[in-house]
C-alpha cells in the first residue's frame, strides 16, 4: 500500500487571519482547540490542523500510514530524521520527519476506529 496524504498542518503567524481567509475562500468550517489559537478545518476529504505564531508560516503534509513505528524506522533506514511521536487525541498519531536534503514533512496514524 502507498501512503497517501491524510493530514495538513498550517503554521501562521497569525491564527485569527487565516482562519477568517480560510473560512471565506475554500468554505471550511472552522473549529477553536483553545486559547492558542489552535484549530482545525474539515476539508470534504480530510481534516487540516493550523496553529498560530509560527515563525516560518507554511502547509506541512502528513502522509497517511497504518503503523507508524514501522514508517519512521523507513525514515532512518533511507538516511532521514525523525522526531519523537505525539498523539492527538481524536486525530491520531504524529512523526515529524526531515529527508536526507531537508525537507520536512510529517507520518500519521490515523486513530483507530471501533
Amino acid at each position: 500500500m502507498k501512503p497517501d496524504i491524510s493530514f495538513v498542518e498550517i503554521g501562521t503567524s497569525s491564527a485569527g487571519d487565516t482562519s477568517r481567509f480560510l473560512e471565506q475562500l475554500p468554505g471550511w468550517p472552522f473549529h477553536p482547540m483553545g486559547p492558542g489559537g489552535e484549530s482545525w478545518f474539515q476539508t470534504p476529504t480530510m481534516k487540516v490542523g493550523m496553529h498560530g505564531n509560527d515563525p516560518t508560516p507554511g502547509f506541512l503534509v502528513f502522509f497517511g500510514v497504518p503503523d507508524l513505528e514501522k514508517a519512521m524506522a523507513d525514515v532512518v533506514n533511507l538516511g532521514g530524521s525523525i522526531h519523537a511521536p505525539t498523539e492527538e487525541p481524536g486525530f491520531g498519531l504524529f512523526g515529524m520527519c526531515v529527508d536526507p536534503s531537508g525537507l520536512k514533512f510529517g507520518l500519521h496514524q490515523a486513530p483507530a476506529v471501533g
